[in-house]
């Protein structure tokens, strides 16, 4: 039987992709996105639950993330899981899970006049002419 390792977030980035450029010139990006989740206690008081995935793009996702995303700005990231393990200085070993994505859609309101490149499959989209608000994203999932 096979696996399916699928990830899909919809948060607000927690600081600007930071864009390295590698051997060959291949640009990867990585940035920090929230997800938060609000549901009601026992009690019946709203309580919000916030976490952190660290997100990473490839070459023209990578550039094109460079170029419109930016701390705080509200997307729709599909990809899979990752981890990597290394060993520290001090010989301990470490590990990281990351959302290595390989579809973005931007979800803020579109800039008049500021157009973005077409969708699809490692390409990025604007939802432009939408009106999400960047509270609780999950009550205006756009699927």
């Amino acid at each position: 039987m096979r696996g399916v390792n699928r990830v899909m977030l919809i948060g607000n980035l927690g600081k600007d992709p930071d864009v390295q450029h590698l051997e060959g010139n291949i640009a990867v990006a990585k940035f920090p996105l929230a997800t938060t989740e609000t549901f009601k206690d026992r009690t019946g008081k709203l309580v919000s639950q916030t976490e952190w995935h660290t997100v990473v793009l490839w070459r023209g996702l990578a550039e094109l993330a460079q170029k419109y995303l930016h701390k705080s700005s509200l997307v729709y990231i599909e990809g899979r899981l990752r981890t990597r393990s290394w060993d520290d200085k001090d010989g301990h070993r470490k590990f990281a899970t990351e959302v290595v994505g390989d579809n973005l859609i931007m979800l803020d309101k579109r800039v008049e006049g500021g157009g973005l490149p077409g969708a699809g499959e490692g390409g990025i989209e604007g939802m432009g002419g939408t009106d999400m608000p960047l509270g609780d994203p999950s009550e205006n999932l756009p699927f």
